[in-house]
């Protein structure tokens, strides 16, 4: 097995499934020559030529739209919008039209898309290189929404994604890119999309998250650790549909839940999580379901001060678990 970066994961991902189906392409700003922003696309261009890896000018609502009416007519392609912040130009046609065609059409047509979007924080990127906009579309029946955290999981549910027959939006935190790595099959593997993962076992108090903040959590947890307190710990991996069944479970297993997520605390995805935690497991819990969040300002602070105050860390993470625990 070998260690990949998540960057290398989402790479491989890619590279496996244009090899393994000459439908599958690529478009975005400068996916091409330069290999995407980030670099995820470099070298595709080499073997696949500027039919299949498509340099598009800075329109993303042309970049979705040339997607769908692509995916309308038997291609699968791969959207790259250089940061989720440059997402909402395309809503219209993810929301208008994406999300609505297999339903409009009575089943007849689909859209077969995958749109990937770098989101997140903490790198200094202020307000339009920061944001976190998943709960914007979480409300929308049609689409699929994944956010992984770590390279064996984005890879196997990067390629779902590539071979669901519906638009599937992918968040990948930037921050994810180039800190963390891990085990990642040599041979194929797929992951299902709508499952949520157990990243640490624990009796005392379950975490639901997602992303990034995976990670923070399990810092979080094994400083809990050694003050007696054994943390559960689920990971989404999708924000939408949720895994209902994954989250009740967690609940069960201590009775106690602090959500985390990047995102704006109002209407962000975990107040669909505690709307399902209340209706369904409500005389299984011992406390009052915590929330552990970014504050509702407008925007990310460039100001390295105000940034920290904004994001979350291991830090906040453990003194909210502290006082959940304590409880």
């Amino acid at each position: 097995m070998a260690v990949k970066l998540y960057i290398e994961a989402i790479h491989d991902a890619i590279l496996e499934e244009m090899r393994r189906d000459e439908r599958v392409f690529v478009l975005g700003e400068d996916v091409g020559v330069r290999g995407g922003v980030f670099r995820v696309t470099a070298g595709l261009i080499e073997e696949f030529g500027e039919q299949r890896v498509i340099d598009t000018p800075l329109a993303e609502s042309a970049i979705v739209g040339v997607g769908i009416g692509a995916a309308l007519h038997g291609m699968v392609p791969i959207a790259e919008i250089q940061f989720a912040d440059f997402i909402l130009p395309a809503m219209n046609q993810i929301i208008s039209e994406a999300a609505k065609m297999r339903y409009r059409s009575r089943n007849d047509w689909g859209v077969p898309m995958v749109i990937r979007a770098p989101y997140g924080g903490g790198v200094h990127g202020a307000l339009y290189h920061s944001q976190s906009v998943e709960a914007l579309f979480h409300h929308v029946p049609g689409l699929k929404i994944v956010a992984p955290s770590t390279p064996y999981d984005v890879k196997g549910l990067l390629k779902a994604a590539i071979r669901d027959p519906d638009p599937v939006l992918f968040f990948e935190h930037k921050r994810c890119y180039r800190l963390i790595k891990g085990d990642v099959p040599e041979e194929e593997y797929v992951l299902p999309i709508g499952k949520a993962d157990v990243k640490r076992e624990g009796t005392d108090i379950t975490v639901i998250t997602y992303g990034l903040m995976v990670h923070l959590c399990m810092d979080a947890a094994e400083q809990l650790a050694k003050e007696g307190i054994d943390v559960h710990i689920l990971d989404l991996r999708t924000v939408l549909p949720l895994d209902r069944e994954g989250i009740i479970d967690a609940v069960k297993k201590t009775g106690k839940v602090l959500i985390v997520h990047e995102d704006n605390k109002t209407g962000g995805v975990g107040a669909e999580v505690s709307a399902i935690i209340a209706e369904e497991a409500l005389f299984e819990l011992d406390a009052p379901i915590a929330r552990l969040c970014g504050p509702d300002v407008p925007a990310m602070p460039y100001s390295p001060p105000m940034e920290k105050f904004y994001m979350l860390n291991s830090e906040k993470i453990a003194a909210a678990m502290r006082k959940l625990a304590e409880f």
